[in-house]
């Protein structure tokens, strides 16, 4: 028995015509003007050509935006609500999913390369792409050598929708097995706004009192939502 197909209209007698035009003119202009001249509508269209090949994926593609709000939140949406969205069957989810991945693999790399404290923006972009749009709160830590680079990124909870639950002692336990001598803390606010609570502060000072008498700096926490960044060293809250 041939396996379901996300595209109802699939035939068997290739790509629709009224649509393939479209399809081929939304390509020139990628390749042309470049991703800018493209709605987040029309960028998620390309994504989902290759899912649903004998399909119009416009409406599908401004329903999603419409329901998330942008292509970025779109390809970083849970697939648990992806898959609210009617027309979007499996292969469709894994051709979103795999946009989110790559971008934060792009993201993960170009740090990895660098002196973090010498290309913040590049950190900033790696914990958006990584955690901003995650509908659970998550702590994550990047522990740097003497020279500052990345030694490790590790992702140590997974809490709820506004609570992640963190051991000072297991955070500083851990830069200690990893020889780090600085580390930099990320956690996301599901709500989007990035704003420090007093428990962000009071965790912050709790982390800094046990790291520093050993010799580990902790160098800024940093808290991603879909509508920006906080950074507690850059607010003086540390």
């Amino acid at each position: 028995m041939p396996a379901k197909s996300d595209d109802p209209s699939k035939t068997g007698f290739g790509e629709a015509p009224h649509y393939h035009g479209h399809r081929e003119r939304l390509r020139d202009r990628f390749r042309d003007a470049g991703p800018d001249a493209l709605s987040d509508y029309e960028l998620l269209e390309m994504v989902l050509f290759r899912a649903l090949p004998r399909r119009d994926v416009k409406p599908l593609a401004k329903t999603l935006i419409t329901k998330f709000g942008s292509f970025a939140e779109t390809v970083h949406a849970p697939e648990a609500l992806l898959k609210e969205v009617g027309g979007l069957g499996d292969s469709a989810i894994t051709e979103i999913k795999l946009i989110a991945a790559t971008a934060s693999r792009v993201a993960k790399g170009q740090v990895k390369q660098k002196t973090v404290l010498s290309s913040w923006s590049t950190v900033i972009e790696y914990c958006r792409a990584s955690m901003a749009f995650a509908d659970k709160e998550q702590f994550r830590i990047l522990f740097l050598d003497k020279r500052n680079q990345l030694i490790a990124d590790e992702l140590q909870q997974v809490g709820t929708v506004d609570h992640t639950p963190v051991y000072p002692r297991e955070v500083v336990k851990r830069a200690l097995e990893l020889s780090a001598t600085a580390i930099i803390l990320v956690h996301n606010h599901p709500s989007g706004d990035p704003t420090p609570s007093a428990a962000d502060i009071q965790m912050t000072k709790s982390i800094m009192s046990i790291s520093s008498p050993l010799g580990i700096s902790v160098h800024d926490h940093i808290i991603v939502g879909k509508n920006g960044h906080a950074s507690l060293k850059g607010l003086r809250l540390m």
